[in-house]
């Protein structure tokens, strides 16, 4: 089983600007002996690791966790699209072992940094490279998100957290006619991954069914990827808790080799990890 979207970090690296000591579950250090036992426990054999800050030296940071942690598969990294050296910086990391993809942290910026000129010709060269490109937006992303990948022809890329709907209510109209255009988009993926910090104290699988349903039903099980995002996820539920989340919402819906492809191998696909 793979999980394709958790976190390490470091406290005292100092370029984690979105954390505080207020945020008590996350602030420490988390590396891979915290996340071993969990894995075992749940099944889990190989795992991507995801960037958690806006920095070239946060990547090499997990790189080098990769580098001397057998279940880590790849790391997904940031680099500054707005950059003049864009490309340059592509190149580099490109050649770096188990470096599998990209993503800027677009929810930490206003929408119109996805409409920048820079942005734009920044997603052409990712997407006629294909390279893996996370999407992380909120809701109020996804207009110009979805006009930027249509843009870009070719993106390969992959939907995290579902976008961050508000599940404490109702379905957005708004964000379910987003996710619905970003599906539209082939081969555009998305994971199963954040859904418990977005539905509230108190959250319960029925809270969150709805948007599970509506996002499974646009992309398909051929294109729903799970990851934990541990340990972000903390803050609403234990590992254990998400894992059995995903099986339980989307093993109603789908049968075992489906729930293979979501669990394992869609992963595996899309970010071009081999056996």
């Amino acid at each position: 089983m793979l999980d394709a979207h958790q976190h390490f970090w470091r406290i005292d690296r100092g370029d984690y600007g979105w954390m505080s000591p207020d945020l008590k579950p996350l602030y420490r250090d988390f590396g891979p002996e915290d996340l071993a036992p969990l894995m075992a426990e749940a099944g889990i054999t190989r795992t991507v690791l995801v960037q958690a800050a806006e920095t070239e030296a946060e990547t090499d940071f997990l790189l080098d966790i990769a580098a001397r942690t057998d279940f880590v598969a790849g790391v997904v990294g940031w680099l500054d699209m707005l950059s003049g050296d864009f490309a340059a910086r592509l190149d580099h990391y490109a050649a770096r072992p188990k470096w599998i993809g990209l993503r800027p942290m677009l929810q930490e910026h206003d929408p119109a940094m996805i409409d920048d000129p820079r942005f734009r010709a920044g997603l052409a060269e990712v997407a006629r490279r294909g390279i893996p490109f996370d999407i992380l937006t909120f809701p109020r992303h996804l207009p110009a998100m979805v006009d930027a990948v249509r843009g870009a022809r070719g993106l390969h890329a992959i939907l995290d957290h579902i976008s961050k709907p508000d599940m404490t209510g109702p379905v957005d109209p708004a964000w379910a006619a987003g996710i619905r255009a970003l599906a539209a988009v082939p081969g555009l993926h998305c994971k199963i991954s954040g859904l418990v910090t977005e539905a509230g104290a108190g959250w319960t699988p029925d809270r969150i069914r709805p948007f599970v349903d509506l996002v499974a039903d646009a992309f398909g099980p051929e294109r729903l990827v799970f990851g934990s995002d541990w340990p972000v996820c903390t803050l609403a539920a234990s590992h254990a808790q998400v894992v059995d989340l995903a099986r339980d919402l989307l093993g109603r819906r789908y049968d075992a080799e489906q729930m293979r492809g979501i669990m394992e191998t869609n992963g595996l696909r899309f970010y071009r990890i081999g056996g």
